[in-house]
């Protein structure tokens, strides 16, 4: 076999392959055997028919057609391998010449991963957001944990904000009572913005045993997205009760004997939390400095498909599960269709000049993923499913996606190479050392690879 490489644009590339006829023979034997198995003649035994008899019968092109389709995979891949391509997406074939006992020549159009070259990346600088936890904030944080330990008792007086309602729904739309727009019993806190649009309104200043009717937007069940008379009426009222903020409040919400240890804990807490939400920024403001040092062609086709892609689980899993469709989704974000296709497109391009540029980085750097930092990342991901970590690790399995997951993790580690050498400061102008943050090394690959979520799946490999 002879294969030559034409490069038609920095993404595609044409093979041209010429095979010599008798590297046909094992395809020209499974095919006469294949067909053997599904054909009858008279005078034969079922599978003992001879070639000639086959070519007479049913044609010779039958039998050439056959081992064609079945070896050129192989010959295809051979080409690949020996021109050292990096494949994406299914090749364009086309057999240019088939001469029975002589030559089989062909070619094969098909995206390949552009030729990077990565630079120095070391002179990066970003800015991020300071750590600093405020009196308002731990404030804030105390309050949260003392709503959820308020308590609640019946008020023979009208219902105000803030107020734990008992209700009784009905929901009709064209006149007609829905068959799941009846809810009785529904407990529900005004002013919490939970339930319908409108029925804090309906609500406030009405006592038990009383009632309104108001027009809503239905948000979801058999009628989402459409306009009814909904009549709701009050059954209880009562009034929320929040505890005093003392040391025996820190002993209730928390193993903590005073309050002040309670407040010293969720400003530690804060501070954390926002140290880790620095880290990110980082990264994500890093990888945007990496993206603009590299030119990065990207595929037309592996554009199209990612871009399909996202628009498929937008509106087929996420929306779906809201009870929404596109264009209601696109009137509450406020956004235009216009404007919504070009931010997909957007998002796409980046997912995939980021896969690009860090598989390089990997590449360049020699990162290798061992079977601890696999496993952490398996966990992470099992844990963000909602899956045990045994369910999601033979759902991957049995998926073929284990290849898939350790790219994430060495995306995620070229990333944090990257990071690690940029200059990171933060609003006051101090340098922030991200090696403190993470003093295992295992977070910042983590999420890292959680920045590169987006990128394109490519459809194969080689």
């Amino acid at each position: 076999m002879k294969s030559a490489v034409e490069t038609l644009n920095p993404t595609r590339v044409r093979l041209t392959v010429e095979v010599p006829f008798e590297e046909l023979k094992d395809s020209l034997d499974a095919a006469y055997k294949k067909i053997n198995q599904q054909v009858t003649v008279k005078g034969f035994r079922k599978g003992k028919i001879p070639a000639r008899v086959i070519d007479q019968r049913f044609g010779r092109g039958a039998v050439l057609e056959e081992a064609v389709n079945d070896a050129l995979p192989k010959f295809y891949t051979d080409a690949v391998n020996e021109a050292e391509l990096s494949p994406l997406g299914q090749p364009d074939v086309d057999i240019t010449e088939l001469k029975d006992g002589d030559t089989l020549n062909f070619t094969a159009e098909v995206d390949v991963r552009p030729a990077l070259e990565i630079p120095d990346y070391t002179g990066i600088e970003v800015e991020v957001d300071a750590v600093e936890v405020t009196d308002e904030d731990v404030e804030k944080s105390v309050e949260q944990l003392r709503e959820r330990f308020a308590s609640t008792s019946p008020v023979e007086r009208a219902a105000e904000d803030g107020d734990v309602v008992t209700i009784d729904l009905e929901a009709k739309v064209d006149g007609e009572v829905l068959e799941d727009g009846i809810a009785n019993g529904v407990s529900y806190t005004i002013g919490s913005g939970e339930l319908l649009d409108g029925i804090d309104d309906a609500v406030k200043g009405k006592s038990a045993g009383e009632e309104a009717t108001f027009t809503s937007e239905l948000k979801g069940g058999s009628a989402a997205g459409k306009e009814a008379e909904v009549t709701v009426k009050v059954t209880q009222v009562a009034a929320r009760e929040l505890p005093e903020l003392d040391d025996e409040f820190a002993q209730l919400a928390s193993e903590f004997d005073t309050l002040e240890e309670l407040k010293a804990d969720s400003r530690k807490r804060l501070a954390n939390m926002k140290t880790y939400d620095q880290a990110t920024q980082a990264q994500e403001r890093v990888l945007e400095k990496l993206l603009e040092l590299v030119e990065v062609p990207v595929p037309e086709k592996l554009l199209e498909d990612e871009i399909n892609t996202r628009k498929h689980n937008l509106e087929h899993h996420q929306l779906g599960q809201m009870g929404l469709d596109l264009e209601k989704y696109l009137e509450i974000q406020g956004k235009t269709a216009e404007e919504f296709e070009t931010e997909t497109r957007e998002a796409a391009v980046k997912g995939i000049k980021t896969q690009f540029v860090l598989d390089e980085l990997v590449k360049k750097e020699n990162l290798n993923v061992n079977q601890e930092e696999l496993t952490e990342h398996l966990m992470r991901r099992a844990a963000s499913s909602g899956m045990s970590p045994d369910q999601f690790a033979q759902a991957v399995v049995e998926g073929g996606q284990v290849p898939l997951l350790v790219g994430e993790v060495a995306r995620g580690k070229a990333l944090a190479v990257v990071v690690e050498a940029a200059t990171v400061k933060d609003t006051n102008g101090e340098i922030v050392d991200l090696d403190d943050e993470d003093e295992d090394g295992t977070e910042a690959p983590e999420a890292a690879a959680e920045a590169t979520d987006d990128a394109a799946e490519e459809k194969s490999e080689g």
